[in-house]
This record gives C-alpha cells, structure tokens and sequence, in this order.
C-alpha cells in the first residue's frame, strides 16, 4: 500500500454489516466520530432477514440478569454491555425508530409485523441517517496494523487507513449469509486466541430408524439431558432443558433440543456423550410408581396402551412400548414389576443415539471464537492490540434461543460505539 492509496483517515471502519455493526456504526456517527462501515455482502443484515422464521427474534422479556444467565459462565461478560444497553433499551430503540414490538408467550419479543425486514429496515436508515458511510460488496482482503496509531485495511476497490478498527464479522453459522469466519484468521493475524468455532443452537442427527420414523412429532414438554458418562463414576451433567421437542427426518430439533446442542458440538469425539430423554418431566418417578400402584387396584383390565396412549402422542407410547418389548395389550393387573422399572426407565431415561449435527449450515449462532479473557469486557477493547474492539458473535459468547444473541449484539455494539476515541 502506497501513502496516495489512502484519501480519508477515519475515525473508525467497523467490518461486517450485521446487527452489531450497523448498531455500533449509527451510534458511533452520532457521537460524532468519522465512521467507515464495511460489508462484504450486496445487502446488509442477511443474518436477520433469515432469523426467527424470517420474524427476527429482537430479544426476550427479561431484565440484564435474565440475559446474562443464558449465557452459563460467559455470560458475566456481558454486564457492562448490558449496563450501557439492556432488554428494555432495545424495545424503546426499535419502538422510537418506528418498529412496534410485541411478546409472545415464551417472552420473545418480535417486532408487531412479524417482519424481519423491518428491523433490518430500521437499521440500515439509522446507518444512513447516522452520517456513517456505508460499502457494500467490499470485502475485506487484510488488515494489519500500520502503526502504533493507525489501521490499514485492504479491500478489492479501495484501501482506508483508520485509528480505531471495530470488527462485527460474526462466526460461522448461516454460512450462506456471508458469514464464513472471515474475522478468525485476521485476529489471529494480530495475535488473538480463538476458541474453537464449532454450531451452537443446532438440530441433531441421529441414525437410529425406530427415532426417525417418528418425523413430524411434536412433542410440547420434553427434558433433555446431557450426560458424558465414566466407568465406575457418576456421570457427568452437561447440560440440560426442558421445552418443545420435535422428531426430524435426519433426528431431533425443536428450542429443547438446539439449547444443549452446544453441549454436544463441545464434545464431538467424545463417544461417552448421552442423550436422554424425559418424556413426562411433569411427574416424577415416585408419582408414576404410585400411579402404576393404583391402576393394578382399581383399573386392572385397563390396558397399557390406553393409559400411555392419553400421556404422549400415540406414535411415541407405541414406539415406547416396542422398545421395551412388552405387549401394548397388557393389563395393568397383568403388569409385573420388572416391567413397571423397564416402563419407568424408557419414559423418565429415554437415550436418543446423536450422529452428529446439522453442521454450521443449520445453526443459528457460532459457539466459539475470540477469546473473552483477550478482550476488555468494560469498553470492548482488545487488551492485546490497543485500538482494536470486538462486538456481537466473533466473541466467544453464544447463548439460549429466544433472543439472548441478538441482544448481545446490539448490547455489545453499543458499548463498544460508545468506547471509540476521539483523535
């Protein structure tokens, strides 16, 4: 790069138009900084086009507490962020610039429409109106550090000099979208660990046909469990959810199944992992136990199949039944206790075999990333390269549906707009 390549030095350029850069760019040129917004893609936002079924789930009815909670243990990352931008901040910003919002009953807020476009709408005018510049089909070939002062960033038409550099990449879920990791191999380039990416919030697959055939079920209350068992020890708990459960042509989806899908993409060559299942996570053992009790006493020619077939959808206690070879027409005063416990332990213990998962192409958000420990969690700022911050998913963050990763978005670009320097 020659010095005449460069004809504007900006404030800052912020790559990767999604929602934690368009955010982080509106609000830095409202502060006053001379802001440069890259995006590699013709459109901005594809990411949120797609999400939440094209709906675009903004974020979830619950105070800073809830939202850092659905990250585990990196969620105390996010407390600066959410200081400076909470849930209920979100909803004022998108109701102020003319998207109404509403909450379902899972606490998800959308916006009123239904329509992801209008949030994506909402963010590009907020961009333009900002007084940032926006380049779309710019994407970014290299960066470096030019100086102790200045960033160089290279892209196929034009070359920009910066003093502050603001990377929102993303990960690598949704590949189709435009993010392919990009961001990785530049910050490993200035000296960041990354963690390795791999899909979060992920459907799963699975091999086992007397599972599959089950295709199209949707079951509304389900546990799930994650163990990683050891000879002679207890096994360990990795992680677990209770929610709407769906069977799939290639396994398992549904929220219950994508929220400790992270839990198996951490241990992908670990043949220890388990899968398994609660069917009726509403009663207990002791409360089943009872009900087997009392049915034998005064419903004895009441048949097994009858009583299962009004806890679960029939196609399920069928397949149930089968698993545990006992006869769907046997009376409860027929039933022994040897297969009372069998019962017990398929509809409290259900293990569902894991293939593997539907790769980065179906997951919705990166697990992975920067490391958090490399980066200043007050100001967004990288602790090893002064001038460079990170904001939204190239962060080593990710947590449950429902709106918590779009919240960290606009939360942590927000902050990190609100960091930049003046020169």
């Amino acid at each position: 790069m020659n010095q005449s390549d460069f004809e504007t030095l900006w404030d800052a350029v912020i790559v990767g138009a999604g929602a934690a850069g368009m955010f982080a760019a509106a609000h830095a040129a409202e502060l006053g900084h001379r802001v440069l917004l890259l995006e590699k893609n013709r459109k901005v936002g594809a990411k949120i086009l797609m999400s939440g079924g094209s709906r675009c789930n903004l974020t979830q009815a619950t105070d800073k507490r809830g939202i850092i909670a659905a990250f585990g243990d990196a969620g105390q990352f996010l407390h600066s962020a959410l200081a400076r931008f909470s849930p209920e901040d979100v909803v004022a910003w998108f109701n102020q610039a003319g998207v109404a919002t509403k909450v379902e009953e899972t606490g998800k807020i959308f916006p009123a429409s239904d329509s992801a476009v209008d949030v994506q709408q909402a963010l590009l005018k907020a961009v333009r109106e900002s007084g940032a510049e926006l380049q779309t089909e710019s994407p970014v070939l290299d960066l470096r550090r030019f100086s102790d002062q200045l960033f160089e960033i290279r892209t196929p038409s034009n070359n920009f000099r910066a003093r502050q550099l603001l990377i929102t990449t993303g990960g690598k879920s949704y590949p189709g979208c435009g993010t392919t990791g990009d961001g990785y191999s530049w910050l490993t380039s200035l000296g960041h660990t990354i963690v390795r990416p791999r899909p979060a919030l992920v459907p799963l697959t699975s091999s086992k046909s007397c599972w599959t055939d089950l295709s199209g079920l949707t079951l509304p209350d389900v546990e799930l469990t994650v163990f990683r068992a050891g000879e002679g020890t207890t096994p360990e708990k990795l992680a677990s959810d209770r929610g709407s459960f769906l069977f799939t042509h290639f396994g398992y989806s549904g929220p219950t199944v994508l929220n400790v899908s992270r839990a198996i993409t951490a241990h992908s060559n670990d043949p220890s992992i388990r899968l398994i299942a609660d069917w009726l996570p509403s009663f207990s053992e002791s409360q089943l136990k009872d009900q087997f009790a009392q049915l034998s006493r005064i419903q004895g020619t009441r048949q097994l199949k009858s009583w299962l077939g009004e806890l679960l959808p029939r196609r399920l206690a069928e397949t149930l039944l089968d698993q545990t070879k006992i006869p769907p027409e046997k009376t409860f005063a027929e039933f022994s206790r040897h297969e009372q416990q069998t019962l017990l332990h398929s509809l409290k213990h259900s293990l569902l075999p894991v293939t593997g998962t539907r790769g980065f192409e179906k997951a919705e958000v990166t697990a992975g990333g920067v490391a958090l420990d490399e980066v200043d969690s007050r100001t967004l700022m990288s602790k090893l390269v002064p001038g460079l911050f990170l904001a939204g998913e190239i962060l080593d963050l990710d947590g449950r549906i429902g709106g918590y990763n779009f919240q960290a978005a606009f939360s942590t670009g927000w902050l990190a707009a609100e960091s930049l320097t003046y020169p």
